[in-house]
């Protein structure tokens, strides 16, 4: 069972989707829970299946106090790089909440401070609190719904299924019909043998 939060003040639990994909958005979300959410299955979102996330959504987001969800998109990530760009993400959520917090609990090592708003990194937080664990559901499947949606234009790489993560056959598309606007240029798209021209 997941704790309920770390303090006893207005706690906002944030995490991201997405760092490590080649294509598409980081996604954040941030989350205020009620102390008496109901929520038995709710967990660290890789550990459902896209099923039980979907399920939890609504959920989720009709018990929480507040909640909200921002992408940074591809091109702001080749030019900040992917930390600033996941932080950034959980800033946008963090601002666009209607109740402010008084303590963000973040998941992961790495911060920078909010509204001079107190604030503790957990690594490997979603398993741990029901915030961060309502974060890492929302920023997945808002997420993957906006993954699912531009695979339309580019059904080739798969994206309804790899949501844009480096999978063999994403990578596979990559080398057979190069990339696309959607695709992050500051990131390795291809293995180096793969690239080379013979």
């Amino acid at each position: 069972m997941l704790s309920i939060q770390l303090t006893n003040f207005i706690e906002a639990g944030t995490d991201e989707a997405g760092r490590g994909c080649l294509a598409g958005p980081v996604t954040a979300a941030a989350v205020i829970l009620p102390q008496d959410l109901n929520l038995p299955f709710l967990n660290d979102s890789k550990k459902l299946t896209e099923k039980q996330r979907n399920i939890l959504r609504p959920q989720i987001e009709n018990q929480a106090i507040a909640f909200s969800v921002a992408h940074v998109f591809q091109e702001e990530i080749d030019r900040i790089n992917i930390l600033k760009a996941s932080i950034k993400a959980m800033h946008l959520a963090l601002e666009q909440l209607q109740k402010s917090p008084e303590y963000i609990v973040v998941d992961g090592n790495k911060f920078f401070s909010f509204n001079e708003i107190p604030h503790q990194c957990i690594v490997k937080g979603d398993g741990k609190f029901q915030n961060i664990a309502a974060a890492s559901v929302l920023a997945k499947t808002y997420r993957d719904d906006y993954m699912k949606k531009i695979n339309a234009d580019f059904p080739v790489y798969g994206w309804d299924q790899n949501k844009g993560y480096p999978t063999q056959s994403h990578r596979a598309a990559i080398q057979k019909y190069g990339s696309t606007p959607h695709h992050r240029k500051s990131f390795q798209l291809l293995p180096r043998q793969l690239e080379i021209d013979f």
